[in-house]
């Protein structure tokens, strides 16, 4: 029974992240050309904006990570992908940028839910 609670709190527990990590994701560093970050960059800075909210443990590595390969491969800028992977929360974009990443976030979320 424990691997079918676990199971079904897997989608609740990136459920919970999603607000948190898109808003601390609809974000983009301006200025010159920056080359498109790693997946694995990525993941390291989305796990540091969660410990910085107080939920590094709310979503395991394996999530995190495919959450970031979804950004990646998305229409994401690499701006806004650079800074994520910066784990820089202070910095601000439009509201059509946070829009998408928030998007992709959300429509990558059930998937991910399957990467424990």
């Amino acid at each position: 029974m424990k691997l079918n609670d676990r199971n079904l709190r897997t989608p609740s527990r990136i459920l919970m992240a999603l607000p948190i990590a898109a808003l601390a994701f609809s974000l983009a560093a301006c200025g010159g050309a920056v080359e498109r970050p790693s997946a694995e960059e990525v993941s390291d800075g989305l796990q540091k904006v969660l410990e910085d909210q107080g939920m590094g443990d709310t979503l395991t590595e394996p999530v995190i990570l495919c959450l970031s390969e979804a950004l990646v491969d998305s229409e994401v800028s690499n701006e806004s992908l650079d800074a994520i992977a910066k784990g820089d929360s202070s910095a601000q974009t439009d509201e059509d940028e946070g829009a998408l990443v928030q998007k992709t976030i959300t429509d990558a979320a059930q998937d991910c839910a399957t990467a424990e």
